[in-house]
């Protein structure tokens, strides 16, 4: 598969300098994640101001950086987001210029949340927290600037997944209500017999063996990979939750599990669009400061946050 030509002078540039996860521990694999993931996304746009703050959670409290677009008349609509690495690795600082350049493009109130990571943590402790972090959100929204009554969810990557389960609690506690749940490369319905594992599962960032080692910190060794708040692609009905989009990219071994997760919310009579990038790599969407393609996707999922959360828009998931 042909790949952007930008992301390959990423990939050549990594080569040397890339390890693998499983000869590392989660510390030093976050370490090294926080700096190249901060340096391939760049600063992001400097005129988004942001101030941390704390949701309390089952586990304690959970960081929250609340971003502001410029200039903004409030109240905005509100994007709880909630960043990517495996449910081991990634942080609010390995995504902090990617919520900037996201709040500045879609004028709203970005809410990245820095839930627990595995191994310290295991299954459900993400899931907890990213639920925690969009009730206190959706609650004390008004005081942060925002629309409680246009709130969205996103995430890219464990974030992508955690967001898909998120928006699953809200319909089944009947709120908060959500426009949209934007997934970006989503790890869910994957299997190891798939075409995008079996093509890109080596040489395009995101390998098998980095996918199989996430997945054994975060689930453990007596988890149920089957639990729907683990893979929302089993759950049973997955009618009335949020209106979604769903990014995957050509190159991506999670490609035909996001693919097959939208498939499946479309059967349940749930509203999806989505769209599959040509040349482009997991991760694609945090690659802004390398490459014209990342900034073109950041562009289009915040066009899609647009429409969703504006006015005239309806919720429908509560």
């Amino acid at each position: 598969m042909a790949l952007d030509p930008e992301i390959r002078k990423l990939l050549d540039d990594l080569a040397p300098v890339m390890g693998e996860l499983d000869e590392q521990t989660p510390a030093e694999a976050r370490a090294l994640a926080d700096e190249g993931m901060a340096a391939i996304s760049g600063p992001g746009d400097p005129s988004v101001t942001s101030a941390d703050v704390r949701a309390p959670g089952a586990g304690g409290d959970i960081p929250v950086r609340v971003y502001t677009p410029a200039a903004a008349a409030t109240p905005l609509p509100v994007v709880v987001y909630l960043h990517g690495g495996g449910f081991v690795i990634g942080s609010i600082r390995s995504h902090d210029g990617m919520c900037r350049d996201l709040t500045a493009a879609t004028g709203a109130i970005f809410a990245s949340v820095e839930y627990r990571l595995a191994p310290e943590h295991r299954f459900p402790a993400a899931v907890e927290d990213c639920w925690a972090a969009l009730q206190w959100v959706h609650a004390h929204a008004a005081e942060l600037g925002g629309d409680p009554d246009r709130l969205a969810i996103a995430g890219d990557s464990a974030g992508g997944t955690l967001a898909a389960v998120t928006a699953m609690l809200a319909r089944d506690h009947g709120g908060p209500a959500l426009r949209c749940q934007l997934l970006v490369y989503p790890g869910i319905g994957v299997t190891e017999d798939q075409a995008s594992i079996r093509d890109n599962g080596e040489g395009y960032l995101l390998s098998t063996r980095d996918i199989l080692w996430f997945r054994d910190h975060y689930l453990g060794p007596d988890g149920d990979d089957h639990d729907p708040h683990f893979d929302p692609i089993h759950a049973d009905d997955l009618s009335g939750v949020a209106p979604a989009h769903v990014i995957t990219c050509e190159n991506d071994p999670l490609r035909d599990g996001g693919q097959a997760y939208a498939a499946r919310l479309r059967a349940h009579g749930v509203p999806v669009t989505e769209r599959c990038y040509e040349g482009l790599i997991h991760g694609a969407l945090g690659m802004e400061a390398v490459s014209a393609a990342s900034r073109d996707m950041i562009h289009d999922a915040s066009e899609v946050l647009r429409a969703a959360l504006a006015r005239e828009a309806a919720p429908t998931n509560a």
